[in-house]
């Protein structure tokens, strides 16, 4: 380790290190404006600069590495003269505009002008004035604020490998523009307001709507998507305003993708507030007794084998547990969480897990993506693999839809005779694999959906054993899906018990007249309106979706930002929820509702609170039991299933609507507008 001396200290640092990281270890203050640890040096703004004994000019410290025996001096009067004049020629131009800024509060340039500046400026010309750019929905631009730190131009280009942003001009007439003027396509675009380090990239949802001393912060998880990112929900009174990311180096780094980010208006709008029944064809509202004394006798009028409770993506972990509970004393044994007709081999939970887990990616050495578009179901994974691609030769190849994943990769085709020749070793990438210390496979839930589904996913599992996925210490088996409550359902065993039915066979029922009760659990992508209407459909949900719209009783339920609950990520870590707002009118958190229903039907499940239902969730499935924030690792089997019965030629052809894929999603005007400057861009490409 170098010996250095930082201002007639000396310390031992990291080998390796520039002076600034040496300095943030030991805590030593280097003011910064262009520097972030997550993006490529690029030593622009000059704020940086700190005295090297022997050195005849003032050095940048975020890109000079340390040597041994160095002596710096980062506050010595020649560093704060340098620091004063970097400051006084930013604010040559920048406008007057922190009373009126949503940066205010927040903005580096304020604070480090208040540490470092001067109190007057010399500068007596005209400023200059720089036009705002059209960046789309969610960025708003005051580029006369600019101070040309690229922050934005790098994260686009390296980390969401989407360059969409670059300088253009010389001097004072350089400007940071999207050249062509159109909504910036990135579904990770909204990172590029929070590295801004001035008021030059603002949220345009969040514009003038709160100032940060104004806002109460709440740390907890986002269920937009599987992976569990962590995130910070800023509210004033109880109302939700932003969210913003939590740093997490497991999982999301700094990073959150625009619908984790944006689409939480959608909890406000279509919200339901209190029960409802189908009255004369017409929704009514009605008191909680009214509509549990309906559920009640239609329960208790029904067979148990004619009815069938359903769980969306969304669906927490305790209510799951309540309501497998409740069907159990009714005696129901249809139940499913797998709201896409997904087939799993239950009994091998690794067949569900991304058991690499996301850093997992940073180790591996080869990648096989099949039936994926991580770009589209996992913006923030898909970074993570862009970034493990451009720091390291990273050999990636692709079986399914040819799209851009915003890295090189080898696409193999999409027929299933290229799975069956790397399984035969008759393909090159095989040899990529095979001599691959952790190779990795990366399997789309799409692939395993639908009539053949089992026999896929025997096909996959052929793959893995033929090339070695699963090694002594190493499982490079990994599914990807979107739906945040699909780990917990499937461990918690939210599935048909013996006897009973799946979503695939529950959904003919329906329709042919068969089923009589549906028990919806913010499920909204079965078609009910497409069911027979013998089926008396209830609803429990925070928003008027598909599924509220053809019920005949709905129920209102919290949504993830206003409850306390527990989910498992697709590695299968286990995570928690903080509730950041008040429940919206008469809404009801699942497991409560559940209880409810239980009491009115004389069949109590006894779950009078939450840590009711967590100790006894987490005796009966240990899993549960375990520590916050920590992935169960799953143990690999092999499989009993067989892929002779499989009769495709092509890997199923499947859809993805990042933007559309939950009901919040389709409620919130903000991932409206942003699928509207979508299609105008393609618009405008096509002419």
């Amino acid at each position: 380790m170098p010996k250095v001396k930082i201002n007639d200290v000396e310390y031992d640092v990291t080998a390796c290190r520039t002076i600034m990281q040496a300095c943030d270890e030991l805590g030593i203050e280097i003011p910064r404006f262009c520097y972030h640890e997550k993006l490529k040096i690029a030593g622009n703004c000059r704020m940086c600069l700190v005295e090297v004994k022997n050195m005849p000019k003032l050095v940048a410290s975020c890109s000079m590495t340390v040597c041994d025996n160095m002596e710096i001096y980062t506050n010595s009067e020649k560093v704060k003269k340098a620091r004063n004049s970097v400051l006084e020629m930013m604010l040559i131009n920048h406008p007057l505009d922190c009373p009126i800024c949503d940066q205010a509060g927040e903005c580096d340039l304020q604070d480090l002008t208040m540490f470092y500046g001067k109190d007057r400026s010399r500068y007596q010309e005209e400023k200059r004035a720089v036009k705002d750019k059209y960046m789309g929905p969610l960025v708003k631009t005051h580029m006369t604020r600019c101070i040309h730190c690229t922050r934005c131009v790098r994260f686009l280009q390296d980390v969401a490998g989407v360059p969409e942003l670059g300088g253009i001009g010389r001097g004072e007439d350089t400007e940071i523009t999207t050249y062509v003027e159109k909504s910036l396509t990135s579904e990770l675009a909204g990172n590029i307001v929070d590295l801004c380090p001035v008021g030059a990239l603002t949220s345009k949802p969040y514009a003038f709507r709160a100032r940060p001393w104004e806002l109460k912060r709440v740390e907890t998880i986002d269920v937009m998507d599987a992976i569990g990112s962590h995130i910070v929900a800023c509210k004033r009174g109880n109302e939700i305003l932003r969210i913003l990311p939590a740093q997490c180096e497991d999982i999301n780094e700094d990073w959150i993708s625009d619908k984790t980010r944006h689409a939480f208006d959608g909890i406000y709008n279509k919200r339901i507030d209190r029960p409802f029944i189908r009255k004369k064809g017409l929704m009514t509202p009605v008191e909680w007794n009214e509509a549990l004394e309906l559920i009640a006798s239609k329960i208790k009028s029904t067979d148990a084998d004619n009815i069938a409770f359903v769980a969306g993506k969304m669906a927490d972990a305790e209510t799951l547990y309540s309501f497998k509970k409740l069907a159990s004393e009714i005696g129901v044994k249809n139940i499913d969480c797998r709201e896409n007709n997904l087939e799993f081999d239950i009994n091998n939970r690794a067949s569900y897990l991304f058991n690499s887990g996301i850093n997992g990616i940073d180790e591996a050495d080869a990648l096989l993506i099949i039936g994926a578009n991580p770009r589209l179901e996992s913006p923030v994974l898909n970074a993570r693999i862009r970034a493990r691609f451009a720091n390291d030769d990273y050999p990636v190849a692709v079986i399914g839809d040819n799209c851009d994943l915003t890295y090189k990769y080898n696409y193999l085709g999409d027929e299933i005779k290229v799975i069956n020749e790397l399984i035969k070793g008759k393909n090159d990438f095989a040899k990529i694999l095979k001599n691959s210390h952790k190779p990795m496979l990366i399997v789309g839930d799409k692939v395993i959906s639908g009539s053949e589904g089992k026999e896929f996913l025997a096909l996959i599992y052929e793959l893995v054993e033929a090339l070695a996925f699963v090694k002594d210490g190493w499982n490079g088996f990994n599914l990807i899906h979107s739906a945040a409550s699909l780990v917990a359902g499937l461990d918690l065993g939210f599935v048909p018990h013996q006897g009973g039915y799946g979503i695939n066979a529950l959904e003919d029922k329906a329709k042919s007249g068969e089923l009589k009760l549906l028990y919806l659990i913010e499920a909204d992508e079965i078609q009910a309106h497409s069911l027979h209407q013998d089926c008396f459909i209830i609803y429990q949900g925070y928003v008027g979706d598909s599924g509220a719209s053809n019920a005949d009783v709905v129920i209102p339920s919290t949504a993830y930002l206003e409850k306390n609950s527990t989910y498992l990520n697709l590695e299968g870590r286990l995570q928690r929820t903080k509730q950041a707002a008040f429940s919206v009118g008469l809404s009801r958190d699942g497991w409560m509702i559940a209880n409810a229903i239980s009491s009115a039907i004389e069949k109590p499940i006894e779950l009078f609170d939450l840590e009711t239902v967590r100790a006894e969730m987490a005796q009966t499935y240990p899993i549960f039991a375990g520590e916050e924030g920590k992935a169960t690792k799953a143990e690999w089997t092999p499989s009993k299933i067989k892929s002779d019965k499989l009769k495709a030629k092509k890997l199923p052809e499947y859809e993805i609507n990042f933007f559309t894929d939950s009901a919040i999603a389709r409620a919130s005007k903000t991932m409206y507008e942003v699928r509207r400057a979508r299609a105008e861009n393609k618009n405008n490409g096509e002419q």
